[in-house]
């Protein structure tokens, strides 16, 4: 399967009650380290970096900026985010796969940094961007022949899904 435009996923977002104690222990369990805050007007939070991926720990201030179906309150995955080379080819790329359009516009000065929030069929919220997030590393170098396939015999048992 081949990745479109060199796009990868560098950025999970993950809504909690207190922002700086989680980010104490993602610090302390595995040594991320502290990229940055936030205070916008949907969220406060900590932005954590393990040196590729970007990991915002937020607090959400309203259940419309939580997403209405999620709330304020709720606590987990929230969305993820994919840095793209072409914002416009991924936006295109995104709804020809299924995805719609959720909320977000690139500024008219492409220097700001932004994200296009689009849901998958299942509703999960992925956001787009081309300037990438603080503590993300674009481009690494990966396996040369990717990565490594587990249990390659193995066809899992699909009775019961919808």
């Amino acid at each position: 399967m081949d990745n479109k435009s060199g796009n990868k996923l560098r950025h999970i977002a993950i809504s909690v009650p207190d922002p700086w104690k989680s980010a104490e222990f993602y610090q302390k369990a595995f040594g991320f380290k502290k990229v940055g805050e936030t205070d916008s007007s949907l969220a406060r939070g900590v932005y954590l970096s393990d040196g590729v991926m970007s990991i915002a720990l937020l607090n959400y201030k309203s259940d419309q900026a939580a997403g209405e179906d999620r709330g304020k309150d709720f606590v987990g995955l929230h969305h993820i985010g994919v840095w793209v080379d072409d914002i416009v080819a991924a936006r295109a790329d995104a709804e020809a796969a299924g995805g719609t359009y959720y909320m977000g516009e690139v500024p008219v000065k492409g220097n700001i940094f932004y994200e296009v929030k689009y849901r998958d069929p299942d509703g999960v919220i992925i956001d787009l961007t081309d300037h990438g997030w603080g503590g993300a590393a674009k481009n690494v170098v990966a396996a040369a022949d990717g990565p490594a396939f587990r249990n390659p015999d193995l066809v899992a048992d699909r009775s019961g899904i919808k």
